[in-house]
This record gives structure tokens, sequence and C-alpha cells, in this order.
């Protein structure tokens, strides 16, 4: 059960879950004794008393009419979405093809897998390869525009620096 309750002190309106014994004033502070407030209204669900403070909102502030054509609080951003133009609408008002855009966009996800930068797509062959010998590497970094010679240096690079080691069949582990 949730009722919306009012403050005495500055008559600010808020929703409350349940019966505390005590409740305080989100604009104010003050702590009322939840028996002793003013519940203007009580619902079932936490929307319904949150549609019911905005509307005894809207009549405090003069807008009642306003309120009255206001659809439910949970369909307001529904309502917003259904009021502006479709993506066609759009792209045709910007002298786009629809179909095209669509297509190009397809070609694009398809294209590459991932767009990594040199030393992660080492790192991550590294990680993935069930066998990453040095061929393997290369091979996986070229695949996502990595130079061979870069690939070398790299791992000759992390090798030294005890992040990987060769393994007696000549590949690498991470450690």
């Amino acid at each position: 059960m949730y009722a919306v309750v009012g403050c005495s002190n500055c008559e600010a309106l808020w929703v409350v879950e349940g019966r505390p014994d005590t409740t305080s004033c989100p604009r104010c502070q003050k702590r009322h004794q939840h028996k002793k407030l003013k519940k203007f209204v009580t619902c079932e669900t936490a929307e319904a008393a949150k549609d019911a403070r905005s509307r005894l909102l809207a009549e405090r502030g003069g807008f009642a009419e306003a309120a009255a054509e206001l659809d439910a609080f949970e369909r307001l951003g529904e309502t917003a979405m259904e009021s502006g133009m479709s993506d066609d609408e759009f792209l045709a008002a910007a002298g786009l093809d629809a179909d095209e855009v669509q297509a190009a966009g397809e070609r694009a996800e398809s294209g590459r897998e991932r767009n990594l930068s040199r030393e992660a797509a080492v790192r991550t062959a590294l990680r993935e390869l069930d066998t990453p010998s040095e061929g393997a590497v290369r091979e996986f970094a070229a695949d996502h525009g990595v130079p061979g010679d870069y690939v070398a240096r790299f791992l000759s690079k992390l090798e030294r620096a005890g992040e990987v080691t060769r393994t007696a069949d000549g590949g690498y582990r991470l450690l």
C-alpha cells in the first residue's frame, strides 16, 4: 500500500510505502509520525501513487486542465517517442535513403569483428589462441591490420618484461 502524504511544515507532497512509524519530509527534513500525517490518496501500486501525487501538484499549481490531458506517468516516455518522426522519415528529410544506410551499417558490422590497437591485437591473440606460436600471433594480428615486424618486436618486449614465456614447442604462454 502506498500513500501520498503532505508535510504540515512546508506543504510538500511525497509517496510513502506501507505504514512506517515515522517518515521525513524530503523538502524540509522534518520528522513526522505516519499516523498523524494527512493522507491525500492511498493506492495499491507505486506508479498509481506517483500519478496521484503528480495530479495533486498540478492542481495546486493551477495546471489541472493540463494534468487531466496527461497520460499515466509510465506512458509519458512512449508518448514522447511517438510524437517525433521515425528514423526513416528523419533520413529522408536529410536526403538519405534508409535502405542504403541500413546496408552500409550491416557491411560495417560484418566487415570486422572488433577494432583492436596493435598492442591489444597481440595480447588478445596470446589470450585467445589455443597454441599461440609466433606465426599464429602474426596471422591473428595481421587480420587486425598489425604489421608482422611489430608483432615480433612486441613479443620480444613482453618476453623481456616477463609477461610471456616461450614453451618447448616454440609457442608463447602468458604469465
